[in-house]
C-alpha cells in the first residue's frame, strides 16, 4: 500500500509539554499502528529546522510574538510550509489536518489552492474558542467567523465531543458540513508508571498538604473555568479539608481580582500551589485527592477531566452538557446556584468509602470503554487510510 502523508497543523507540536492538542499529537504519533502512515507535524520552535520524533517528520517554525495574532501567523506559516513540501516532493493524495479554527478567516483562499492540488482538508473545530472570556470583543468576533468558514470549507470536521458535533451541524446546517466524532483520550490508570515516593512526600511536605485530606482543581486559570464560584462555595462549606489548586497563576490580573472578590487569602484551606509538569507525580496527587472539582463550561472533551476520571474516585463536576457527555453517571454534579456546591461539599464529608469507590470504578470503566488512546488512534488511522 502507498504511504499516506498526514500534515498536522495547529498544535504547538511534539514532544508535548502540556496542552490538549499537543497531547493528542503525541499519542497519535507514539501509538501509531499502521506502517502506511507518515505524519508531518508543525512545531512552534526557536528555529526553522526539521527533526524526527515518534517516527514523524517534525518541522519547527519560529514566529514573532505578536499577541493574539501569533497563533494565526504560526498556523498560516505551517500551512504554507506544508503545501510547499507537498509540491516539492510530489506527494500524492496527502491530507492536511488543522487543529482548531484559528485561521478560518483565511481558509477560503487556501481551500481553492488545496482543491486544485487534490488535497482534502480535515479540521478539528475544538470547543467554541470564541466563547472564552479572555478574548476581547474583536478577537471573539474573528474566532466566531473563523469557525463558520471552517464549517463551510472543511472536507471533514472531526469533533472530539458529540455535543460539539451536534452544535456544528445545527449552527451551520446551510453548509451541510460533513462531520464525524472521535473522542479525545486518556491513559488507563494502570499504565501510569510508579512515581518516586520521596518526590511525592516532599511535595506534600512543601505545600503542607496531607494525603486524602484535600479537594483538587487542575486547569487553566481563566474565568470560564468558574474559579470564583468554586472558591466562594468551598469557603462557605464546613469541610476541614484543603482546596488545592494546581494552575499557573503567576500572580496575574485575574488572580488579584479573584483575591479582592473572594478574600481567599484569609482562608488557610485555599492553597494555590503552582504547576506540576511531572505527569506521574500529578497522577498520584489526583489519585490521593479526596475529591476533584471541575468547573469548565466552555469546550468539548476536556483533557483534565479525563485525567481526573482515570485517577480520582470522587469527581464533582459543573452540570453542563459537555461534562455530562464525558462522565455520565460516574460523577456528582453541581450548579452555580448560591449554596449548591457548598452544601454538596458538606454532604460529601459523610460519604461511605465503598460508595466513593463505586464512583471511581465507574469512572475508570468509562475511560477504558470510550476514551482510551489505542481505540482513538485506530479510529483516526481508519479515517486517514480510507
Amino acid at each position: 500500500m502507498e504511504e499516506k502523508h498526514i500534515f498536522i497543523v495547529g498544535s504547538n507540536g511534539i514532544p508535548a509539554k502540556y496542552g490538549g492538542f499537543e497531547t493528542f499529537v503525541e499519542n497519535l504519533t507514539a501509538k501509531k499502528v499502521s506502517p502506511n502512515i507518515k505524519y508531518h507535524i508543525a512545531c512552534l520552535g526557536k528555529d526553522n529546522n526539521e527533526f524526527e520524533y515518534n517516527n514523524s517528520r517534525c518541522f519547527s517554525i519560529k514566529v514573532p510574538n505578536t499577541g493574539p495574532a501569533k497563533a494565526v501567523y504560526y498556523d498560516l506559516v505551517a500551512l504554507n510550509r506544508s503545501i510547499k513540501y507537498i509540491k516539492k516532493n510530489n506527494i500524492k493524495k496527502p491530507i492536511i489536518y488543522l487543529l482548531g479554527t484559528t485561521i478560518g478567516g483565511f481558509i477560503g483562499f487556501y481551500k481553492a489552492k488545496l482543491k486544485k492540488m487534490g488535497i482534502p482538508l480535515f479540521v478539528n473545530p475544538d470547543g467554541c474558542e470564541w466563547k472564552r472570556k479572555k478574548w476581547n470583543y474583536f478577537v471573539r468576533k474573528y474566532l466566531k467567523l473563523s469557525e463558520r468558514f471552517m464549517a463551510k470549507y472543511a472536507d471533514l470536521l472531526i469533533c472530539d465531543s458529540i455535543n460539539i458535533e451536534q452544535y456544528i451541524k445545527k449552527t451551520y446546517s446551510k453548509y451541510q458540513p460533513k462531520t464525524t466524532f472521535i473522542a479525545y483520550g486518556s491513559d488507563f490508570p494502570e499504565q501510569n508508571t510508579q512515581v518516586n515516593e520521596n518526590a511525592l512526600e516532599n511535595w506534600y511536605k512543601e505545600k503542607q498538604i496531607k494525603k486524602n485530606e484535600y479537594y483538587l482543581i487542575v486547569g487553566r486559570f481563566v474565568p470560564e473555568n468558574n474559579y470564583e464560584t468554586m472558591i466562594n462555595e468551598f469557603m462557605k462549606s464546613n469541610t476541614p479539608k484543603d482546596l488545592v489548586i494546581i494552575t499557573n497563576v503567576e500572580k496575574n490580573k485575574f488572580y488579584e481580582e479573584l483575591k479582592q472578590k473572594t478574600h481567599f487569602d484569609q482562608d488557610k484551606r485555599i492553597k494555590f500551589v503552582g504547576t506540576v509538569y511531572d505527569s506521574n507525580l500529578l497522577n498520584k496527587i489526583r489519585e490521593n485527592a479526596y475529591g476533584y472539582l471541575h468547573g469548565h463550561e466552555v469546550g468539548g472533551t476536556n483533557p483534565s477531566l479525563l485525567e481526573a476520571l482515570s485517577s480520582t474516585n470522587l469527581n464533582i463536576l459543573l452540570d453542563v452538557s459537555f461534562n455530562r457527555e464525558v462522565a455520565s453517571d460516574s460523577s456528582i454534579y453541581w450548579n452555580k446556584e448560591n449554596g449548591n456546591l457548598s452544601n454538596l461539599i458538606n454532604n460529601l464529608e459523610n460519604i461511605k468509602p465503598d460508595e466513593m469507590q463505586k464512583y471511581g470504578i465507574k469512572a475508570k470503566e468509562r475511560i477504558k470503554e470510550i476514551y482510551n488512546w489505542q481505540k482513538i488512534v485506530k479510529q483516526y488511522e481508519t479515517i486517514f487510510l480510507s
